[in-house]
């Protein structure tokens, strides 16, 4: 699973030296902001994953560190990665959305391969399947056919950073990718919550797929006013 994960990052790295578009950032900055990103990534991954599942931890608090066995959540990764950038590019007087621009497509790439991950632990599966593209697991009450969710995921992660490189290269104004990024894995991730078994819940509803409801629908209106902000620039230009 490490591996996995390792070859997504270092794949991430090269395709992000030979980008045509850097928006003027350096590769030194990338080479920072990745370091500083896995570790606060991790943090907040697994932050996010305990506090929802806050009463099985209280009982069995050594379990906390135990990332091996599974139990992290994108969502916490992002929001620490985000806060962690923000703070970086205040100190270091880089334009957010500029950094955000050049490096929000491999987070998509790296969720790509990070997905896999979730194969090698058998979880993120769905509910019960005929579908030709089902997985056979073995659970405790037996073998049982699933949708590979993992699997959708990563190739729907893959398609979105294929889209965010080619649009990166023609970008329109300053945030367009980041905020892209937000609409189009919102709407996958809300799609793909549903079939999930192992959702994180908060009474009666799916933490991930509420988030990524309201994520879809924040973006797309910032990105859409952002846009129309931009159209008298462009008309002039």
């Amino acid at each position: 699973m490490r591996y996995v994960l390792f070859y997504g990052i270092i794949l991430g790295l090269i395709l992000a030296k030979f980008s045509r578009k850097n928006f003027g950032i350096s590769f030194d900055a990338v080479m920072e902001v990745l370091i500083g990103g896995i570790v606060f990534g991790i943090i907040g991954a697994r932050t996010y994953y305990v506090l929802f599942r806050l009463d099985y931890y209280l009982a069995n608090p050594s379990h906390i560190f135990r990332i091996r066995d599974g139990g992290i959540a994108i969502y916490g990764a992002i929001i620490a990665i985000i806060i962690f950038v923000l703070t970086y590019c205040k100190n270091k007087k880089i334009n957010f959305f500029d950094l955000a621009d050049y490096l929000i497509p491999y987070l998509a790439l790296g969720q790509c391969f990070g997905r896999w991950g979730n194969f090698f632990n058998i979880e993120a599966y769905g509910s019960k399947t005929s579908s030709i593209l089902r997985m056979g697991i073995e659970t405790a009450s037996g073998y049982i056919e699933v949708h590979p969710v993992f699997l959708y995921e990563s190739i729907c992660t893959l398609c979105i950073f294929i889209i965010l490189s080619i649009i990166k290269n023609k970008r329109k104004f300053e945030g367009q990718i980041f905020y892209l990024y937000f609409i189009l894995y919102g709407f996958v991730r809300m799609i793909l919550e549903g079939l999930r078994t192992d959702s994180l819940w908060f009474g009666p509803v799916r933490i991930s797929q509420v988030l990524s409801g309201l994520l879809f629908v924040i973006f797309l209106t910032m990105y859409i006013s952002a846009d129309k902000a931009a159209s008298p620039k462009r008309e002039k230009e």
